[in-house]
């Protein structure tokens, strides 16, 4: 009803009403722009582990990385063998992805004061790289934390930190 022909007693429609005055399903409204944070973050973590694919190609190819540790943590637990030998480079590169997925929904939950601090990106993806050398290595048995290869330590560092900066989208322009 327009305003001037309301029933007694009827409120008019005004555009302001469309702004939440409560919210659906007992989430508070910040809930829901966390979760969008989230499910951006997971999609820009998965494009972030594919741009890393194609440096790690790079620098297996240049012999400054022996395997790429998706590769080499498939092998080593045997899962390799699940997987019919034509699909093999796809499954590590989903996997990759999935895990790429996951690393970026973490960084979504971070304040957004620490993730949209400048370098929180690469930050992010060399400390999820220390976790790998430190925790996941040594506990899958893996041979590359028990050799010394300080140039192949520093590339898969690099593709980390390249992980980090597209998962942060530092280039992105500033929104208005």
């Amino acid at each position: 009803m327009s305003a001037t022909t309301q029933a007694p007693g009827q409120r008019s429609f005004d555009a302001g009403d469309l702004e939440p005055a409560h919210h659906d399903g007992g989430q508070h409204p910040g809930a829901r722009d966390k979760l969008g944070d989230v499910l951006h973050a997971a999609l820009r973590g998965a494009i972030a582990a594919g741009a890393m694919t194609g440096f790690r190609a790079l620098t297996v190819n240049l012999g400054l990385v022996e395997k790429s540790p998706p590769r080499a943590m498939i092998e080593r637990n045997g899962l390799f063998r699940m997987v019919p030998r034509k699909q093999r480079r796809a499954a590590i590169e989903l996997m990759h992805w999935a895990f790429g997925a996951q690393g970026g929904a973490l960084f979504g939950l971070l304040p957004d004061g620490v993730r949209h601090r400048r370098g929180s990106g690469p930050v992010y993806g060399l400390l999820l790289w220390l976790g790998f050398e430190l925790v996941i290595s040594p506990l899958l048995g893996l041979k590359r934390s028990k050799q010394p290869r300080p140039v192949e330590r520093v590339a898969v560092a690099a593709d980390h930190a390249l992980y980090g900066f597209v998962l942060s989208e530092m280039g992105r322009r500033p929104q208005d």
